[in-house]
């Protein structure tokens, strides 16, 4: 673990928060955002949270049995969509941590206004595929930042 390494967004409480802003590339033919790119969106929010919060590194490629991060399920509702230039943010909240598993919600929003909203549950993984227990100092560092709260 590295605390003095740097991520992007800030924390407000125990919420992560990264602005991005809305590129041509982002969106479809009507200048909307094509559905799969929140999926991409949420990834680097949890990316910059983990940063922020003193975890250096997504995977464990360099230990003695090589993991990853892997995204056992998700569930996302899509409420509104963004547009070309328009400027969101991805909140990005954990709510558990356990055993093998983190779960985590990520709202993407536009000032005030929810577009999207995703509940994930994710997992360290070998990358056989075998799935193992978060490490000590992963569930030490991310553990004051989880919250309860049903938001």
């Amino acid at each position: 673990m590295n605390k003095t390494l740097n991520g992007l967004g800030r924390f407000e409480g125990k919420t992560h928060i990264l602005p991005i802003s809305i590129y041509y590339e982002d969106t479809d033919l009507s200048g909307v955002v094509y559905h799969a790119n929140y999926l991409r969106y949420m990834e680097r929010g949890r990316t910059e949270f983990f940063r922020l919060a003193g975890i250096s590194k997504m995977a464990g490629l360099e230990d003695e049995e090589p993991t990853a991060w892997a995204i056992r399920s998700i569930t996302v509702d899509y409420h509104r969509p963004a547009r070309l230039d328009d400027a969101v943010s991805v909140h990005t909240i954990l709510t558990s941590l356990s055993g093998a598993r983190m779960r985590a919600i990520h709202k993407v929003m536009c000032g005030d206004v929810l577009l999207v909203q995703a509940r994930i549950e994710a997992c360290i993984t070998t990358l056989t595929g075998k799935v193992r227990r978060l490490p000590k100092n992963v569930i030490e560092t991310l553990a004051p930042f989880v919250t309860t709260e049903d938001t």
